[in-house]
């Protein structure tokens, strides 16, 4: 916890920065849920105790942070990227805890992920990749998990899981080209050049010493990847563990 509370001292405008974006999704997610709320019919709302059901939800949600943060530790380097874009899975978790419980669920999950990863790993990045994947993050699952609200079927799901995949392949791919490169340019004081060369490396198509060809040939399709293999594991799971969580 200690260096937790140096590290943000020492990063406080990435941490104010990083602030004010957690709370943007935070209500985001609630209006979506509010709004996904009214449109439900009463008969298929939860019919448990209130109490009973807000402790599950509380219990399972932490459970589920803890899957995330654990599962960003399973890290698959793509042939196509430089080394530290690497595939993780842990966006399984808050789809699975958005599905059962709604955005706001899923957004919380996102961000208990990267807070177990501040407090037990720290950051070496200054938290500009711990709010990289926490915004990339929410761009996937905020749309999948708000179309589900809306149609709680296997095809919403699949629509939802489309629609996520899709926001998080154009706006990741944009965030990486208008912000992150440049950021981490600056943090470890480096020409972006020099960072555009490592990806030309791998990938002779993110040549040509510019920043869009580097994120059109190495970051949109490891987000393409990350959104269909997520979503894959996604359907094939939630079904089978949604009574556990809800307690039926």
């Amino acid at each position: 916890m200690r260096n937790f509370c140096e590290l943000v001292s020492k990063n406080l405008r990435y941490a104010i920065g990083f602030l004010v974006i957690i709370a943007m999704m935070f209500v985001i997610a609630t209006l979506i849920e509010k709004f996904s709320e009214n449109r439900i019919k009463a008969s298929e709302r939860d019919t448990k105790s209130p109490t009973t059901a807000y402790t599950r939800k509380i219990v399972v949600i932490g459970m589920l942070s803890a899957v995330a943060r654990i599962l960003m530790l399973l890290e698959i380097p793509m042939p196509f990227a430089p080394g530290f874009y690497k595939l993780d899975f842990s966006e399984i978790a808050p789809l699975v805890g958005g599905f059962a419980f709604g955005p706001v669920a899923a957004v919380t999950i996102e961000f208990m992920k990267i807070l177990l990863k501040l407090i037990t790993g720290g950051s070496s990045t200054a938290m500009v990749g711990e709010l990289a994947n926490f915004t990339v993050g929410c761009s996937f699952v905020l749309p999948a998990v708000s179309v589900y609200s809306f149609k709680k079927t296997k095809s919403g799901a699949l629509k939802g899981l489309i629609a996520g995949t899709a926001t998080m392949t154009v706006f990741g791919t944009a965030f990486n080209a208008l912000y992150l490169l440049p950021a981490f340019a600056a943090l470890y004081k480096m020409p972006l050049e020099a960072i555009l060369e490592m990806g030309e490396k791998v990938n002779p198509f993110a040549g040509h010493g510019n920043t869009v060809s580097f994120v059109m040939a190495c970051v949109a399709p490891l987000n393409l990847i990350k959104g269909t293999s997520v979503s894959i594991l996604t359907l094939l799971i939630y079904k089978k563990i949604s009574p556990i969580m809800k307690g039926r």
